[in-house]
């Protein structure tokens, strides 16, 4: 679903001042190339996941300034008469390549290229990282808890626990990177994925006692349910959940207390009930380590809420938004000159970036081989799986992934990673691009 509603203000004032200043002077129209990359990973963390790329093309197609915000824009003394003309007509008419979505990331990975007129290009600049940034270390605390949960089902339900719009994009990051399922039912009706919820603790405490409300559960929703035991007493709970549903109860969930030793507890009452085939689920504030410790628990189903959404404690990538080349004049036909950061501890490479991801001859990423040159134009021999593809030419979207190839694309990307890479314990990513060592080829 393409959004319609303009994305031109989820942006930062000094992207306007700097368009302001450049239009004065001329620089506005000068061809440019800016990159999209964190410098580094989350503490600890072995690789990222890219997420968002679908929703940053829906953005940049509805960034477009309407007559009332150009009128605002103009009496907040922020747009000039010349600044003021140039929105009222923006179109973002250059190109965008980009790691696919669910493709893996790492140090200094060129995530995202945006090419263009200067002008065009800076005011995407805030809203490309916004989106970017929180979708891709929501999907990269995702793919942590997939690899724990070692194909057990994961379910998202976060929304109560973040913004409104914020929840959908976050359901929708989880999905990219391997959850089975999500309770936010916008999500789903945007993007089709799958939705799950049943009851909360306050339709037990809305009847007169637990057989009531598992009773009438049942009656509306079929035996195959899944009745929230832990209202009051577990044991009592499952109880009352096989003897309102029969032995082919869906599944009890429990929310509460020691989960695996609770989780053991009520496999055995339900085998023991002859309910041998009613599924547990466990909710409560679980990330990958609290899923890592229910391994050994009978547990069937996770759901994950705060800290999915929150990235499991690193909640955005930091990723930047740079620019890596100009010419000094307009013209399609310019020369371009690489420039770049020298700030210490945020220096960068300059030129425009191409990057492949070598194989050893297990199929096992070996390396991010990133090299400098002006124009995608061909493959460099040798270097590997190329990781960008051409997303946006000319203002017009060629890149048209559903979200089922953007979810198989990111398992087999993931499956490239040795098991070291996977491992949850702090470490540090094998795969880096050191900025200082990039070699430049044509015309950087």
């Amino acid at each position: 679903m393409t959004t319609t509603t303009s994305t031109a203000l989820l942006t930062d004032h000094y992207e306007l001042t700097m368009l302001r200043a450049a239009l004065a002077d001329g620089t506005a129209h000068h061809r440019a190339v800016f990159e999209v990359f964190a410098r580094s990973l989350a503490a600890g963390r072995r690789y990222g996941v890219v997420a968002g790329l679908g929703r940053v093309v829906e953005a940049v197609e509805a960034f477009r300034f309407t007559p009332e915000h150009v009128a605002w824009l103009r009496e907040a003394g922020i747009a000039d008469d010349a600044t003021a003309a140039y929105l009222a007509r923006y179109r973002f008419t250059g190109s965008i390549d980009a790691y696919r979505e669910g493709e893996l990331y790492f140090p200094h990975s060129p995530v995202l290229t945006v090419t263009g007129t200067f002008a065009e290009c800076v005011l995407l600049e805030t809203v490309v990282l916004s989106i970017l940034n929180s979708d891709s270390a929501v999907a990269s605390a995702a793919a942590r808890m997939v690899s724990a949960a070692n194909g057990r089902v994961l379910l998202e339900m976060g929304s109560r626990r973040t913004g409104e719009h914020a929840a959908v994009a976050a359901a929708r990051a989880a999905y990219v990177a391997g959850f089975d399922a999500t309770s936010n039912l916008e999500a789903g009706f945007r993007y089709g994925i799958p939705t799950r919820g049943t009851a909360a603790h306050a339709f037990t405490l809305a009847h007169a006692n637990e057989p009531a409300a598992f009773g009438s559960q049942v009656r509306a929703l079929g035996a195959g349910t899944t009745l929230l035991v832990d209202t009051y007493d577990t044991r009592e709970g499952v109880e009352h959940a096989v003897a309102a549903a029969g032995p082919d109860l869906g599944a009890v969930r429990i929310d509460s207390g020691d989960l695996a030793a609770e989780a053991r507890a009520a496999r055995a009452q339900l085998d023991a009930l002859g309910a041998s085939t009613t599924r547990i689920a466990v909710t409560g504030d679980l990330d990958e380590h609290g899923i890592a410790a229910l391994a050994d628990a009978p547990v069937d189903v996770y759901g994950a809420g705060t800290r999915l959404v929150t990235g499991s404690g690193h909640p955005t990538c930091g990723m930047v938004y740079k620019l890596v080349s100009i010419a000094d004049r307009p013209g399609a036909d310019a020369p371009m000159r690489a420039v770049a950061k020298r700030s210490a501890g945020k220096a960068s490479a300059g030129g425009r970036k191409v990057a492949y991801r070598g194989l050893d001859h297990a199929g096992y990423a070996s390396r991010e081989n990133v090299v400098v040159r002006h124009l995608p134009d061909a493959p460099e021999a040798g270097l590997g799986r190329a990781l960008q593809v051409p997303v946006v030419r000319g203002g017009n979207v060629v890149h048209h992934p559903s979200l089922a190839e953007i979810r198989a694309h990111h398992r087999g990307a993931k499956a490239e990673l040795m098991p070291l890479d996977l491992d949850l314990a702090p470490g540090t990513p094998r795969l880096a691009a050191d900025p200082t060592a990039l070699t430049p080829t044509t015309g950087a």
